[in-house]
């Protein structure tokens, strides 16, 4: 039970003093089993019943595809929150990331999502990773069947952004939670008081409402945070893109794949099975050839049709000549 706890204590404090990339409804659930934690109640069952808990993952290869997985909450060095709801952590993807570029039998990088966001500490390091991978290799991120948030920041930066017919992506915005614990201590006869030193220091405590001061600075760090996603958005979908659009279509709302095609969001419509074998349809390589037999065999591959959207996104070849171009719009 130490253990337990001091994993518990460990996420409480990353979650309180970062904000969040994550879908709204998302939030209140971390919030919640944290505040219960607080309190000294168990969550262990809560949390089993209420966050993504993936098993099966895919395997890391298809032929000379290295497929990454970026299931539940992302957020960096958080193994203890990547344990209790079947999520990963920024280091552990940029980690697959690299090993992936790096490996010259690997010709194409899938990313299999489903995942409603994370932290924002991490979120535009690693989407500047996913940006510079691009100028070395072709970067598809899939959407099955959730990429939202910190998923979709990150994402922004890949060569093509795919959706199932049934997938949601979407919700760029950011989210914090401030829990006033005042009543709860009050309840409990705790009457909790902060001495220091400094001024703001103690600002935003849990121990009493938040002051307008509080609250305005904690906005402005949302508002920092919400810039740098809108940027690095705009970078990674390339010509045709704006800051604009980002804020004043998309907003920080979630869309069905058909919606988010229209937008811009995505490129096309398919599933991750669909767009392995488009992949490995292209290539003459006999490895790529028997991975293409056996996905095919296992399993309906055919792919319908999606409109184009209006969105210029490079093709395999572009991107080889991009690079340069690409690095530079990344100040690297």
């Amino acid at each position: 039970m130490a253990d337990r706890a001091h994993t518990y204590d460990h996420v409480l404090s990353f979650a309180l003093s970062h904000p969040w990339a994550i879908e709204s409804d998302m939030l209140p659930v971390i919030a919640g089993i944290l505040a219960r934690h607080i309190a000294g109640v168990d969550s262990t069952a809560e949390i089993a019943a209420a966050l993504v808990n993936r098993k099966n993952l895919p395997q890391p290869r298809a032929g000379s595809i290295a497929i990454i997985p970026m299931y539940g909450v992302v957020a960096p060095r958080m193994n203890g929150m990547s344990a209790m709801s079947g999520g990963t952590t920024f280091e552990q993807l940029t980690s697959q990331l690299r090993e992936s570029v790096a490996n010259k039998d690997v010709k194409t990088i899938v990313f299999d999502v489903d995942s409603p966001g994370g932290n924002v500490a991490g979120a535009t390091e690693f989407a500047h990773e996913v940006m510079q991978a691009r100028t070395k290799k072709p970067i598809v991120a899939v959407a099955q069947y959730k990429m939202a948030s910190a998923a979709m920041w990150a994402m922004s930066g890949a060569t093509e952004i795919i959706a199932s017919k049934s997938a949601v992506v979407g919700a760029l915005g950011i989210i914090t939670a401030h829990n006033d614990l005042s009543a709860a201590l009050a309840t409990l006869g705790v009457k909790r008081r902060y001495l220091f030193a400094g001024e703001g220091k103690a600002d935003g405590n849990d121990a009493e409402p938040l002051s307008a001061d509080a609250e305005a600075r904690i906005q402005a760090q949302l508002n920092d945070a919400y810039g740098q996603m809108v940027g690095d958005v705009v970078k990674g979908r390339g010509a045709g893109m704006t800051a604009e659009r980002v804020r004043k279509e998309w907003k920080a709302h979630t869309y069905g794949s058909t919606e988010a095609l229209a937008l811009g969001m995505i490129d096309s419509i398919a599933t991750l099975d669909q767009t392995l074998a488009r992949i490995l349809s292209t290539s003459t390589d006999a490895g790529d050839q028997r991975a293409l037999l056996s996905l095919t065999s296992a399993g309906d591959t055919s792919q319908e049709p999606a409109k184009a959207t209006d969105q210029d996104r490079p093709s395999d070849a572009q991107w080889q000549n991009a690079a340069t171009r690409a690095l530079l719009e990344l100040d690297m």
